[in-house]
């Protein structure tokens, strides 16, 4: 695998501009190359620039190589978003398999998001010959006689066409052998000018391509259905999708046929999230306590108080303009801000109060204060947002993640600054 299927691709692979990393993986019967792109290119042209270079390198495979090569967009790092169990009481496990295979699997794929679809612990169901070696030392043959007379007779090669004088019709038949009993009835060899036919030199069966694989939801044999995600799509709207798309997928099924949900990675999510909007409403009750502690007035506690709300709502308006999610991230930067955004309102709520103790009316109190620490707002507000500055221009994934964090956070403090002034 490593010389004429691996070495070949990753040739024509390693041409691609943006690829920064290219790995492999090549055993019996596989080989799994995983590519990874600069964060500035984009999915569909990385997807386009692979698949050319797979007919590239179509010439360089061997010919008789089972199927073409394939390619998926998923994040191999990346946990599976939703786990499903394809259970049976009455259906053969190479019977289940197809089925989980064939509609399943496929109909999972064509949900929006969705990367990949990957299915353990079924047998495909297969031909098994065992071969007697007795019986075919007796005919004076070998196994590698009998692997090339079974692979000749199986393949599938073009049929021709008949010409007419105004039409011409293709003959499309499939030629290759999927029923045991007609394995069984090949000939292998001719011996004194009678033919030696595979169920004399072997076991022809139906069974599986590997039988010592499995998988068992509790104590019932499943198939184990694994959904990735596309890299950047939404975890929970997918996950949702594909729970909506169950019943219907369900019904199509037979009925002794259950799907059922063994892990649902949201779930974790959606508590994460949780906590983060709990501590966000505590930090904002902490946040009104300790100004009315030193404060010491309820008309100047509230009105910096009214600040954090007007400065969230805000900053969600900007996220969602801007198409950022509500995540972790960006609610701990909410989080972060809740104390940054109260400052600027205590001190030109302070400030003011001094002017109308000292004896002006409040509306003159109010410009004159708010003129005289005008620049120091705005100072203090530059001199914050400058910290975040460099979380912009990171690289890479650390760059792409602190970004969407660094923003909110920025624009939080500067809705607080319009909001104090």
């Amino acid at each position: 695998m490593t010389s004429s299927i691996t070495a070949p691709l990753e040739r024509q692979l390693g041409q691609m501009p943006n690829l920064k990393q290219m790995s492999s993986s090549s055993s019996a019967g596989a080989s799994v190359i995983t590519l990874q792109f600069g964060l500035e290119l984009s999915l569909d042209v990385a997807e386009q620039e692979v698949q050319a270079a797979i007919n590239a390198a179509g010439n360089l495979l061997p010919s008789d190589l089972p199927a073409p090569p394939i390619y998926a967009k998923v994040n191999p790092a990346d946990a599976p978003i939703l786990t499903l169990a394809v259970t049976s009481k009455t259906l053969a496990p190479t019977e289940l398999q197809d089925l989980a295979d064939t509609r399943v699997a496929q109909k999972l794929s064509q949900v929006a998001g969705v990367g990949l679809v990957s299915l353990s612990g079924g047998q495909r169901p297969a031909v098994r010959i065992r071969a007697n070696l007795s019986a075919l030392a007796a005919y004076g043959l070998n196994i590698d006689d009998l692997r090339t007379s079974v692979a000749n007779a199986n393949v599938n090669t073009p049929k021709g066409s008949f010409d007419g004088p105004m039409r011409a019709y293709s003959v499309n038949a499939n030629d290759q052998i999927r029923d045991p009993a007609i394995y069984s009835d090949l000939i292998i060899a001719y011996r004194k000018g009678a033919p030696v036919r595979l169920s004399q030199v072997a076991e022809v069966i139906a069974g599986a391509e590997n039988d010592k694989l499995a998988a068992w939801m509790n104590t019932t044999p499943a198939i184990i259905l694994n959904v990735q995600r596309q890299p950047g799509a939404n975890v929970i709207a997918v996950v949702d999708e594909i729970k909506a798309l169950l019943p219907e997928l369900t019904a199509t099924l037979p009925t002794s046929v259950d799907v059922a949900v063994l892990t649902d990675r949201t779930t974790t999510i959606r508590a994460s999230v949780r906590d983060v909007e709990l501590e966000l409403l505590l930090a904002l009750v902490l946040v009104v306590l300790v100004i009315f502690v030193f404060l010491r007035d309820i008309p100047a506690t509230v009105i910096p108080s009214l600040s954090v709300p007007l400065s969230i709502v805000g900053t969600f308006a900007v996220m969602y303009l801007a198409g950022f999610s509500l995540n972790n991230l960006s609610l701990m930067a909410l989080t972060i801000a809740t104390g940054f955004v109260v400052d600027d309102a205590i001190v030109m709520i302070e400030n003011i109060a001094r002017h109308i103790e000292m004896g002006l009316k409040p509306f003159d109190a109010a410009l004159k204060g708010s003129a005289q620490i005008g620049f120091t707002i705005v100072s203090l507000t530059v001199s914050l947002i400058a910290v975040l500055i460099p979380l912009l221009f990171m690289a890479d994934v650390v760059g792409r993640l602190f970004r969407e964090f660094a923003i909110t956070l920025a624009v939080t403090i500067l809705i607080s600054a319009v909001v104090s002034l």
